[in-house]
């Protein structure tokens, strides 16, 4: 009989802080639906997304994977203007994947990014 009452009492309990609220922007703060895509620039949003997934290890001028450097502004400019930036990170079909061999950058990231380009990627 006790083994069952502590069962019940660990059931119990499980159950209710399993029950929480929780708020999903507080649970997971970089999700798209709390992802801040205003007042973007290269230098303080998207030059640190490519060093956050390291996308110059492989893409600088000295590796130049693919014959794409995204070294500097002007490089991946380049890889804006002829689409390939955004269609590599958002994994679109006829791209190649990016980061290759990496899980897909956090949505966030990727509506940064877009919203860059769709501002006309200014140098700022």
């Amino acid at each position: 009989m006790k083994k069952i009452f502590f069962y019940l009492c660990g059931l119990l309990i499980i159950l209710i802080i399993g029950c929480t609220y929780n708020k999903e922007e507080e649970l997971y703060p970089n999700t798209a639906a709390n992802c801040d895509t205003s007042n973007i620039s290269f230098s303080a949003t998207i030059n640190p997304i490519l060093q956050k997934y390291d996308c110059s290890f492989c893409h600088s001028n000295i590796t130049l994977s693919g014959n794409i450097s995204l070294a500097n502004f002007t490089a991946v400019k380049l890889q804006v203007n002829n689409g390939r930036l955004f269609g590599a990170i958002n994994h679109q079909p006829g791209f190649s994947q990016m980061p290759q061999g990496a899980n897909k950058m956090n949505q966030c990231d990727i509506n940064k990014v877009k919203a860059w380009i769709d501002a006309g990627a200014p140098n700022n």
